[in-house]
């Protein structure tokens, strides 16, 4: 990961098991960028994104490209 990781989105990271973190951090970037493009900052609640991968949220296709 190249942002700094805040230490909220470092204790949500953690309470993962090791298996999920790579899809936690894909979580975030695509969320971050999404909120940033949509609201100019993002504001993320990283446990919640850490509760939706623990549910089974993956990502399921490829994203639609922007015409």
């Amino acid at each position: 990961m190249a942002d700094k990781q805040s230490e909220k989105q470092i204790e949500a990271r953690n309470s993962l098991p090791e298996d999920l973190k790579p899809i936690f951090d894909d979580f975030v970037a695509d969320y971050k960028y999404a909120a940033t493009m949509r609201h100019g900052r993002p504001y993320i609640s990283y446990i919640v994104l850490a509760d939706m991968v623990r549910a089974g949220w993956r990502l399921a296709a490829d994203p639609l490209k922007d015409k």
